[in-house]
């Protein structure tokens, strides 16, 4: 059996082991459940570990073989390369992301002597007119950081501690690698998408603050975090851009997602059939897609409501659903994954529909929306969301080159820089390590602005290919072809440039961008 084949036998039935229990923690958070994935996600580590088999991998990958065998020996040395480390340390890793995740999952806010999940603390943010409570909710959204910082900074040291193991500065530069992106690189198409927003966004903040600040009756000046409609002013308030949660409020979403993508001739029904889509207690507060076996079990956990948010995040997670089942079921199974950064760029493309004119529509049911209205909305949510990426990929980079810095200060030092917005007089709290992803996905979001970049080059595509996206079977069998069935048999720069006939560029992003 050939070296490939037996690595697939190998780790086959313990990816699936930990999927699984990575599933049952997020939908009941349990000390069952965290103990099962610690037990299953070190079986997995403990296998991706061994060393005969990783020389093995690296001396036939020395020898640069063609295809497909080529392909999985790079990708079998980017999943084990991270575990060539003493099983202390592993485990231990492994033990403390188990504890941290599931305080996240069961953690609420006190708001008035209520505790309140993140669905109400967002709908507080979003319609109260009550600054004291608008206040404690963004205190009670916070709250979590305080309870899980110290085993964020642990959690750093740690990852550090693997990289600086394996030869790399430190666990920022280690994971840029192992995504098979060049950190250089990253950074300066950073700084151009700064550049390019910079004007953009200030014009309309500038107009966000005077509606603020006349909706609460101050001075532009005297806003804070708290005024803005959810906790890391990562989404458009409705004083920026188009009001649509009123009009959403009696339609499904989840039921429009699965239209949707019935549009393209894409199948979601079996996902959301065996999907965990509504809040409850215990459970994850925030939403995901798995592909547990890549052979068809493929899940979305989500805690939908029916307003504009949640639609958009039921489009995103079934973009990547309609990635992972689309993927080409005759390769082998270690080329059956789908690339970060063009699975962000699926998902973002579909989760933007939901202020789509097309999509509100025809696929929604409203007529009488202003089209210019809905494309400044998607615009200045293109610019917000960009400005939020580049405050948590310069913090996480920050963080890993010094966890015991003033990471408090460090917070609201890019959050100013770059989101223009003033931080709470006097505040001294781990306000940052209440973002999930910095303790969970780390060093991850600068793949959701890769995803904008991609999204916009393939709405190109799509619009000279197909006549555009909404209801439109042809797009979806071009994405089919031309993204999903290649899987990870192609790096993800190539697989952009083949499938849109160019390089990933900033300018079809740009161009998405301007008023």
């Amino acid at each position: 059996m050939d070296l490939c084949s037996r690595a697939e036998d190998l780790f086959r039935p313990l990816f699936l082991a930990a999927n699984l229990a990575a599933w049952a923690v997020n939908v009941e958070a349990t000390d069952d459940n965290e103990t099962r994935r610690v037990e299953a996600e070190v079986a997995l580590s403990d296998a991706l570990a061994d060393p005969d088999l990783f020389a093995e991998v690296v001396a036939a990958r020395e020898s640069r073989p063609a295809g497909h065998e080529g392909r999985q020996l790079e990708l079998l040395h980017n999943a084990m390369v991270g575990n060539q480390v003493p099983a202390d340390l592993r485990h231990r890793l492994v033990a403390l992301e188990a504890s941290v995740e599931s305080r996240y999952a069961l953690h609420r806010g006190l708001v008035r002597g209520v505790e309140l999940n993140d669905n109400a603390i967002i709908e507080i943010l979003k319609t109260s007119n009550d600054v004291d409570e608008r206040r404690e909710a963004w205190e009670a959204a916070k709250t979590v950081g305080a309870a899980v910082a110290n085993d964020v900074r642990e959690l750093a040291r740690m990852r550090n501690e693997v990289a600086g193991t394996l030869g790399y500065r430190d666990w920022f530069a280690f994971s840029v690698g192992a995504q098979e992106m060049d950190e250089d690189k990253l950074f300066e198409t950073l700084a151009a998408c700064e550049t390019e927003t910079a004007a953009a966004f200030a014009s309309w903040k500038a107009m966000l603050d005077a509606r603020l600040a006349q909706r609460f009756q101050c001075d532009p000046s005297d806003l804070r975090p708290w005024h803005y409609a959810d906790p890391f002013f990562q989404d458009v308030p409705t004083e920026g851009g188009v009001e649509l949660d009123s009009l959403l409020a009696d339609r499904d979403v989840v039921a429009l997602a699965r239209e949707t993508f019935s549009g393209f001739g894409l199948d979601t029904g079996a996902v959301l059939a065996r999907s965990d889509l509504y809040p409850r207690d215990a459970k994850c507060q925030h939403a995901f897609c798995i592909d547990v076996d890549r052979e068809g079990d493929v899940r979305v956990l989500a805690n939908a409501r029916n307003d504009l948010n949640w639609a958009d995040t039921m489009l995103h997670e079934l973009g990547h659903a309609a990635y992972d089942l689309g993927i080409d079921s005759e390769l082998p199974w270690l080329l059956r994954g789908c690339h970060l950064t063009v699975t962000e760029g699926i998902a973002i493309m579909m989760g933007s529909l939901a202020r789509n004119p097309d999509w509100i529509r025809e696929v929604a049911g409203f007529d009488g929306l202003d089209a210019d209205a809905l494309r400044a909305a998607r615009a200045a949510e293109g610019l917000l969301f960009t400005r939020w990426v580049l405050v948590m990929t310069n913090f996480e980079r920050e963080l890993y080159a010094d966890p015991d810095g003033d990471l408090d200060s460090l917070w609201w030092d890019l959050v100013e820089r770059y989101q223009l917005m003033t931080r709470p007089d006097g505040r001294r709290a781990p306000d940052w390590a209440s973002k999930i992803h910095i303790a969970c996905a780390p060093v991850y979001y600068h793949t959701y602005l890769y995803g904008h970049l991609v999204a916009a080059q393939l709405r190109a595509t799509l619009e000279a290919a197909a006549g555009g996206l909404v209801g439109r079977p042809a797009a979806g069998a071009f994405l089919t072809e031309r993204v999903f069935r290649p899987g990870e048999s192609l790096r993800w720069d190539r697989l952009i440039e083949q499938a849109t006939g160019e390089p990933l560029a900033v300018r079809h992003y740009a161009a998405e961008l301007a008023f």
